[in-house]
């Protein structure tokens, strides 16, 4: 299996992060997601679940920054459309980002139950989006959360693809 977002000069095109449109940003939260092209899903997969983490974000908050998660994206879907986090053309359950979290409290789900773009603080980091092919569909509702994700993925992946994504401070 394998996954694509396009880049701008090896970066993640400034619509989808912090110098994104003021239309586009709601709280100081860029929304507007970046599309992706996936490929290889294996026949026997039931659906798709993805994961947008900035490992990056460690030495800045003490933990992995959670900018998006989804799950149920059916496994015939070869791209994900820009803004699907907000339009849901293609349909996916999404769960809860780091803003959601206790330490930020954000309870607007429009913002804290979508995608939440990179806004690196201190220098480019590496964004890692990671798509998983699924023997089954998982009982997630919206909002859930990232340990929920990968307690209902476990003993049902059967592939993996991972892209990196760099953004600019």
């Amino acid at each position: 299996m394998d996954i694509q977002v396009p880049l701008t000069k090896g970066l993640l095109a400034d619509k989808y992060a912090k110098y994104a449109a003021a239309a586009d940003i709601v709280d100081g939260k860029p929304i507007v997601s970046f599309p992706i092209k996936i490929n290889g899903v294996p026949e026997e997969a039931k659906s798709l679940a993805l994961t947008f983490l900035d490992w990056d974000a460690v030495p800045v908050s003490g933990f992995p920054w959670i900018h998006w998660i989804a799950a149920n994206i059916a496994p015939t879907v070869t791209e994900i459309p820009e803004d699907n986090s907000q339009t849901l053309k293609v349909p996916m359950v999404q769960g809860r980002n780091s803003t959601a979290g206790g330490i930020i409290g954000n309870k607007d789900v429009k913002t804290a139950w979508h995608y939440n773009g990179p806004n690196p603080p201190d220098k480019v980091h590496d964004y890692h989006l990671s798509m998983f092919a699924l023997d089954a569909e998982l009982p997630l509702k919206d909002g859930f959360w990232l340990n929920e994700l990968q307690d209902a993925m476990r003993g049902h992946i059967l592939a993996t693809a991972e892209f990196t994504i760099p953004s600019k401070p």
